[in-house]
């Protein structure tokens, strides 16, 4: 399936009959979609009144990054204060937290990819029951970095793999099926237009290689087991450099394979924590590094308010 590189400024010409976000004939005969991670059901919570109006999906690895992020988007988009307590939708299960501000809602998502995997099911078909249209995806989070200054943000061109194959694969009852990672290039270009405004810190659009592990998947010397060398460990960087490699992380390329498939235009916005060609271990200070933190939502915080703005 083709990437979905349409203009994310465009409005649709028309609503389809179906919901556009899924493909999956068995939906349509449920009387009930239980949403059992989030623990929301079509049969007791409206989608529509509650979901309806969201624009804007960000998603995250921590629940009280997510709260964060809502608090700081109450504020910025004059909704409300950052100290504003917002509600968690999702109390009722400790899987996932999930924050909605006016048109954007929060969510988090843990650590890896069958984390996010299954909530971005769940999401996806929620933004379909809700009848949403013209909603824009975003992956707010850390990485690593290769040959980059901590503190650089990433926005993602491609998620590549171990082997740096610009896909995701996914084992579907025995049978290997291949998705394609590559990300929205004009919503890359308009968040990398949004950090040079802001001028506050570095963006670059690069590609992301993304790992089933962050120790020897990502080639450290710092886990329990290590069965290569320092030389194998930097021969590999080296190679991932070359290859166009920018940052690492966990999540990145079932993010875009199912941005793909679902034609919601998505963009993965990492901050790095370090030069892994420096190190393994994550040496900054806790305001170093929560300032850090703060740079992604910033970035996609300041493009979200010129979307809502216009309005």
């Amino acid at each position: 399936m083709a990437s979905s590189n349409k203009d994310p400024c465009k409005k649709e010409t028309a609503c389809p009959a179906k919901c556009a976000y899924v493909s999956n004939p068995y939906l349509e005969t449920m009387k009930e979609d239980v949403l059992y991670h989030f623990d929301l059901g079509t049969k007791t919570h409206d989608f529509r009144a509650m979901f309806g109006d969201v624009k804007f999906l960000c998603v995250g690895g921590s629940a009280s990054r997510m709260k964060a992020f809502s608090q700081y988007m109450n504020e910025l988009l004059g909704l409300g204060r950052a100290t504003d307590d917002i509600t968690n939708i999702c109390a009722g299960t400790d899987r996932y937290s999930m924050y909605k501000v006016g048109p954007v809602l929060a969510v988090s998502h843990g650590m890896g990819i069958p984390s996010i995997s299954i909530m971005l099911h769940e999401i996806i078909k929620l933004l379909c029951h809700a009848k949403c249209t013209d909603v824009l995806a975003f992956r707010i989070g850390t990485s690593g970095g290769i040959g980059l200054l901590p503190g650089t943000i990433v926005i993602t061109k491609v998620s590549v793999n171990a082997c740096f194959d610009p896909y995701f694969e996914q084992n579907i009852m025995g049978m290997l099926v291949t998705y394609p990672t590559v990300l929205n290039e004009c919503l890359a270009q308009e968040l990398l237009k949004c950090s040079k405004e802001i001028n506050q810190f570095n963006s670059i659009i690069g590609t992301t290689l993304c790992t089933s592990d962050f120790y020897e998947g990502q080639a450290r010397l710092d886990g329990a087991f290590c069965n290569y060398t320092y030389e194998d460990k930097m021969n590999y960087l080296h190679c991932a450099y070359e290859a166009g490699v920018r940052n690492i992380e966990m999540e990145s390329s079932v993010f875009a394979a199912m941005c793909n498939r679902s034609g919601i235009p998505g963009a993965v916005v990492c901050v790095t924590l370090l030069d892994r060609l420096q190190g393994d271990q994550i040496g900054s200070s806790h305001e170093v590094l929560t300032e850090y933190q703060e740079r992604p939502q910033k970035l996609v915080g300041c493009y979200i308010k010129k979307k809502f703005c216009r309005k």
